[in-house]
């Protein structure tokens, strides 16, 4: 599963022209659909964006769950003719929207987008690998308090005890591959063993990632 990316993370990186031009969205409202042209990049400003993908007998898989700072949509850049998954609003958020023409042009003249842009895809690619390993060879539980760490960017917030995460146990159940009601048994555990908090709000303490990594 794809780690969100800091809050304000690489809004310094694109030009006053590109920030200035950012679209809004609606909880809800699609950027962009499976299947659709792939002919741009997109920066996310603020907000939620939720990536999910839908199979030919119509079951719908969440692959990310991005935050201000991440860029999506970068298959343009590679050579994909069509989206390979939907990119949907997980909450009122504000979307940069850049042609892939201009993000060439980005990287050959902008350093410092440049570095930001292949540090991006180098931390997706590395995600996407353990993501495999953690679908191979990890229980379900294992792999929502895993994705549990890094929608709260645990280890990379200093000191921070606890994280608030606006997500519903409906999402978690679709990023991990199995069902809310199994979500429901495991987040009872972690609440019973101190690891979060679950009353409306969803509260990740740092035992939780003392406790995966001594597993």
């Amino acid at each position: 599963m794809e780690r969100p990316r800091r809050s304000g993370a690489g809004f310094e990186v694109l030009p006053a022209t590109f920030a200035k031009a950012s679209i809004p969205y609606r909880t809800g409202q699609i950027i962009y659909a499976q299947g659709t042209p792939a002919d741009c990049l997109f920066h996310l400003r603020s907000g939620e964006v939720k990536r999910s993908v839908v199979s030919k007998g119509g079951k719908e898989t969440i692959i990310a769950l991005l935050r201000p700072g991440a860029f999506f949509g970068e298959g343009c850049m590679t050579g994909q003719p069509v989206r390979t998954a939907t990119a949907r609003a997980a909450s009122p958020c504000s979307v940069v929207r850049i042609g892939s023409t201009k993000v060439a042009g980005l990287l050959h003249k902008n350093r410092r987008f440049t570095d930001y842009f292949i540090s991006c895809l180098i931390s997706h690619i590395s995600e996407v690998e353990e993501d495999l390993v953690d679908q191979r060879f990890n229980s379900s539980e294992k792999r929502l308090a895993r994705v549990l760490l890094r929608l709260a960017n645990f280890g990379e917030n200093g000191d921070n005890e606890r994280i608030i995460l606006p997500v519903s146990q409906q999402t978690l159940a679709e990023m991990i591959g199995t069902t809310r009601s199994r979500v429901n048994v495991f987040m009872n555990r972690f609440r019973k063993s101190g690891f979060i908090e679950y009353d409306g709000e969803l509260c990740v303490y740092r035992s939780l990632l003392n406790a995966t990594l001594h597993d």
